[in-house]
Formats: structure tokens, C-alpha cells, sequence
């Protein structure tokens, strides 16, 4: 009975490390995201534009979804630092659009791009790995004995 509670515990302070981590890895991608929104706001000619691209973008406008992105992942990333449901499901949202949003940016930043997406693939990894504090594992299952 003691091994299963310290085997329970184990993966509760394992589960909470990885909502840490989630909250940190959105927290960088969000400001991140408001500094590059900035920049395509207050200057259009940081970014290359390439003719050849199938989306093509104002990218003054773009700079304003980037920033908006960036900062409701800030907000959202201080939700999960409170261990708050409405921001796990949040995160996940915000990191999924932030893939879109990177994807739809190739052109202009394709290193910046692929490193934002794959970052925002491993926050949607932690936040789904991840159980509430309060979650007890099922009996019978592999993941609960």
C-alpha cells in the first residue's frame, strides 16, 4: 500500500513538473511572440516577404496577430503557473494557433518559425501529459498499477 502511494506521488510531482514546464515553454513563446509583434508592426521590412508564398500577408496586420497571440499565451501561461483547468485547455488552444500562425509565417522566418512550432508542440505535449492534482488513477489500467 505505501509503494502504490509513493509510486502515486512520484507521478504527481513527475505530472507537475510537466504543467511547470508547459506554463514556462508558453510564458517564452508568448513574449517571444510580442517582441516579433512589435517588430512587424513598427517595421515592416524586418521580415522578407517572398513572392512565390501561397499566403501572402499584410505584414503590419500580421504583427498584430502575432502580438495578440503572444500576449493571451502570457495570460494564459500565469493561469497554469496556478495550476487553473480553464488555462490547461487554454494552453492548448493558444499553443495549437501558435503552430498555425508559425506555419502560415514560413516564408518570412523559416529557421524562427520551426523552432516556435516545435516549442509549441512540446507545451501541447506537457499540458495533455499532465493530470490535475487531484486526479486518481483508474484501477486496471497500465498507466494506474
Amino acid at each position: 500500500m505505501t509503494t502504490t502511494r509513493t509510486t502515486h506521488a512520484r507521478k504527481q510531482q513527475w505530472a507537475g513538473g510537466l504543467m511547470l514546464f508547459g506554463a514556462v515553454m508558453l510564458m517564452i513563446a508568448g513574449v517571444i511572440d510580442i517582441f516579433r509583434g512589435i517588430m512587424g508592426i513598427a517595421k515592416d521590412n524586418v521580415f522578407i516577404a517572398t513572392n512565390d508564398y501561397i499566403f501572402r500577408f499584410d505584414l503590419t496586420g500580421w504583427g498584430w496577430v502575432t502580438l495578440i497571440l503572444g500576449a493571451v499565451a502570457v495570460v494564459v501561461s500565469i493561469g497554469l503557473f496556478q495550476s487553473a483547468m480553464w488555462a490547461r485547455i487554454s494552453g492548448i488552444v493558444i499553443a495549437g494557433l501558435i503552430i498555425i500562425a508559425n506555419f502560415l509565417s514560413l516564408p518570412y522566418a523559416p529557421l524562427w518559425s520551426t523552432l516556435m512550432m516545435a516549442f509549441s508542440g512540446v507545451v501541447i505535449w506537457a499540458l495533455c501529459v499532465a493530470r490535475p492534482e487531484g486526479a486518481v488513477p483508474r484501477r486496471g489500467t497500465s498507466r494506474g498499477t
